[in-house]
């Protein structure tokens, strides 16, 4: 094995490999797999990738190897981890398709690797990564050591570290005249963004759960290696009050799902998560945001004023939010202080822009976009707003004194309507069920909206907080760090080095592993991948081809090692 080991690491070495690399990569990225209402367009897509990946993949020399694309079961939808379809919504459509329409010629691409004498069995090793992104679509770029553009970091990447491994274990095992003993089940799968269902469907795929009895799931984990991941709900919660405004309100709910989430991180000790990546991310809110896990950047809102507006009321009104930012800043971080390492530059330039407008002020917000996973690191501008419209609110009698007029707030450009929506995640460890953070999420924001009733003196008023979670809603997992799918995969991060003796954590994110974990309880379930979180769904999303050819030697020879050369 050692010797079929270093012709596997000689030829990732090799500069044909790193060019094999970037121009498929580059390739399948050019194709926008973002979801959408079409899913005609979804399904052309999809086959263009995988007849890509097909193209390359009979090309690989592993003998008995075959490919299929399985359809997605529409039955999926009776099963609890199943994520509504409401990326086939319109104004026309307002309930979607049905699940035998959605997933109508569409399903996942599989490819088997027989061991031994064709043998097939329940040992056998599990690879997982998916096709899809998340909007907006950005094409790729190529800048030489580092390639830029939608999917490549999550997780297209992770499909070329996949079939680029492939072919390079099976050109060593050809030259060393070798045979893996257990098979291979590779899945190339759709839907990981949207919830999770194309995974949903092999989950419980029980034929193809007698082909595997370990899953590596391939992510943007910056080839770390995970036995656990994070959980996440993304919540949506629909605003209406015919006696409030709504923007108003939207801030008090936000404030108490913060506070909901600060709770649930300080009660979040669990050995695997020593860090607590426990997050609260406001992704959407009106028409501002593009996806509930995707950090808002900008947002905008008016201050509508009557009466006289002079130098005393604009003096107040930004003394307001000063004293808002400096709140912000100080649980969240300065962002304006905090170097992007792609850009050199700040994360954030400025705060806001306040700007006179004919009807008084309008506050245009500014963050930093990126995955909920590093909202650490970047700046939700959402929250941030939320701060400054309840600084307003407090304000509000001095400012109607100074203008002898009054005060209003609403979302920029946002047009009239009887309800209000924000869209948003949290993050949650093994040590809370799903079901009890969906709970916990649901009466923070009823009871945001209850406080700002009760601060406005309209405390008899009832109003209508629906918080639903038909999007993704992923349970956190844990698994033994010392499974034998564990002790092969850091082997074979020593080999290719990319092991640096770290500490054994679970991932901070949540993907489509925890949908086999939870389904097959004691399956080994180990996340790992090139790409740095903190580039996925943001606007430089990128990764290191460095990075990604690691990658490929890593799972090579995790693959070689954990499958075993037969005898």
């Amino acid at each position: 094995m050692d010797a079929i080991i270093r012709d596997i690491l000689a030829r990732v070495a090799a500069p044909a490999t790193r060019e094999y690399v970037r121009n498929l990569l580059l390739e399948i990225c050019a194709i926008d797999t973002t979801p959408y209402p079409d899913v005609a367009r979804m399904r052309a897509a999809e086959d263009a990738v995988f007849s890509v990946l097909e193209r390359e993949l009979d090309t690989i020399a592993l003998p008995g190897a075959r490919r299929e694309r399985r359809a997605v079961d529409p039955a999926i939808a009776r099963h609890p981890a199943f994520s509504l379809l409401h990326f086939t919504k319109t104004e026309d459509r307002p309930q979607g398709l049905p699940p035998e329409d959605v997933y109508a010629d569409r399903g996942n691409l599989l490819y088997f690797v027989p061991g031994k004498d064709g043998y097939e069995g329940p040992d056998g090793v599990g690879v997982n990564a998916h096709i899809d992104v998340v909007k907006p679509y950005i094409p790729p770029r190529d800048a030489g050591d580092i390639l830029y553009g939608r999917g490549v970091c999550d997780d297209k990447g992770a499909i070329v570290a996949m079939v680029a491994a492939l072919r390079v274990l099976a050109e060593a095992l050809q030259q060393g005249k070798g045979q893996l003993a257990r098979n291979l089940v590779n899945m190339f799968v759709i839907e990981e963004e949207t919830g999770g269902n194309g995974s949903l469907s092999l989950a419980l795929d029980q034929s193809l759960r007698q082909l595997y009895g370990s899953l590596l799931v391939l992510e943007c984990a910056g080839n770390d290696i995970h036995p656990a991941n994070r959980g996440a709900v993304w919540y949506k919660a629909t605003l209406s009050c015919h006696e409030a405004n709504l923007c108003e309100m939207s801030a008090y709910v936000i404030e108490q799902m913060e506070r909901e989430g600060r709770a649930i991180r300080a009660e979040s000790r669990h050995a695997l998560f020593p860090q607590r990546p426990v997050q609260t991310c406001h992704g959407m809110i009106g028409h501002y945001g593009e996806h509930p896990s995707r950090i808002c950047g900008e947002v905008a809102f008016d201050i509508l004023l009557t009466g006289t507006v002079d130098d005393r009321t604009t003096a107040c009104l930004t003394d307001c939010i000063e004293a808002a930012l400096a709140e912000y800043t100080a649980v969240y971080g300065d962002k304006t202080q905090a170097i992007d390492q792609t850009t050199g530059q700040p994360k954030v330039d400025h705060h806001y822009d306040l700007v006179r407008t004919e009807a008084g002020f309008r506050c245009a917000v500014h963050g930093s976009t990126g995955h909920m996973g590093s909202i650490l690191e970047n700046d939700g501008a959402i929250t941030k707003m939320a701060a400054f419209v309840r600084a307003i609110v407090r304000s509000r009698p001095q400012l109607e004194r100074l203008l002898r007029g009054t005060v209003r707030l609403a979302l920029a450009d946002e047009a009239p309507s009887e309800c209000l929506v924000l869209e948003g995640g949290q993050g949650f460890v093994p040590t809370h069920a799903i079901e009890e953070v969906m709970d916990r999420v649901a009466r923070a924001a009823r009871n945001g909206a209850a406080n700002y009733l009760r601060l406005i003196g309209h405390c008899r008023c009832l109003p209508q907080v629906d918080v639903t979670y038909e999007k993704l809603h992923n349970a956190a997992f844990d698994g033994d760090p010392a499974s034998p799918a564990m002790r092969a995969a850091i082997a074979a991060a020593k080999d290719s080095g990319i092991w640096r003796d770290q500490e054994i954590k679970g991932w901070t994110v949540s993907c489509d592993a925890r949908l086999f974990a939870t389904e097959h309880p004691g399956l080994p379930v180990v996340t790992s991948g090139a790409g740095l979180l903190q580039y996925a769904h943001g606007d430089a999303e990128q990764i290191r081809l460095d990075d990604l050819v690691a990658s490929v030697g890593f799972l090579a020879v995790y693959l070689l090692r954990q499958a075993g050369l037969a005898g």
